[in-house]
């Protein structure tokens, strides 16, 4: 029997950089997939984080039409700002484009589970919803270590979305740590 030929790495893909999604869930997903391009928007944005040695984490903000009102990522070692995390950034811009603090009907679309910080700034900032992609085990408000955005003594809990393109996102921070 003659072995099967490798097949290419999912993670880097051919030579010119990383894949997006390469392949499609065999299966679909009604909860998921209507945040796919959203979440490959908050991936490109991660993207940008890299340069100054920020972690990448990138988000999205979208209206409650699904546009688009504001993108960031980690800004704190640019910026040299323990608060510049990309979910406060991407609230802060859609609240400068909205013109209102409350992001009434809007999504955050984040590649990393918010941490308590961010999860306090989405309840403040009362948005609908919060999806992520990959799970933060060590410091995520969003069910993981804790669930801040869904405490009952809150006076708002947006719905949470876990998963979006998990795997992807997560193979984008593990290769970033992997050169600390």
């Amino acid at each position: 029997m003659v072995p099967a030929a490798p097949l290419p790495d999912p993670a880097t893909g051919p030579a010119t950089g990383p894949v997006r999604d390469p392949l499609p869930d065999p299966v679909p997903d009604p909860l998921r997939d209507p945040w796919r391009d959203a979440m490959r928007l908050a991936l490109d944005e991660a993207d940008a984080a890299g340069p100054a040695g920020d972690v990448p984490v990138g988000a999205v903000v979208l209206g409650p039409d699904g546009k688009v009102l504001a993108r960031a990522h980690n800004e704190r070692e640019a910026a040299g700002d323990p608060t510049a995390h990309a979910e406060v950034l991407a609230l802060r811009r859609a609240a400068a484009v909205t013109g209102e603090w409350r992001l009434t009907g809007c999504t955050l679309v984040v590649t990393l589970e918010p941490c308590v910080m961010c999860a306090g700034a989405l309840v403040q900032s009362r948005v609908e919803r919060v999806v992520f992609g990959a799970p933060d085990e060590k410091a995520g408000a969003a069910g993981s270590l804790w669930d801040l955005v869904r405490d009952r003594r809150l006076n708002h809990r947006p719905e949470v979305v876990h998963g979006v393109l998990g795997e992807e996102c997560a193979r984008q921070l593990t290769a970033f740590f992997r050169t600390r």
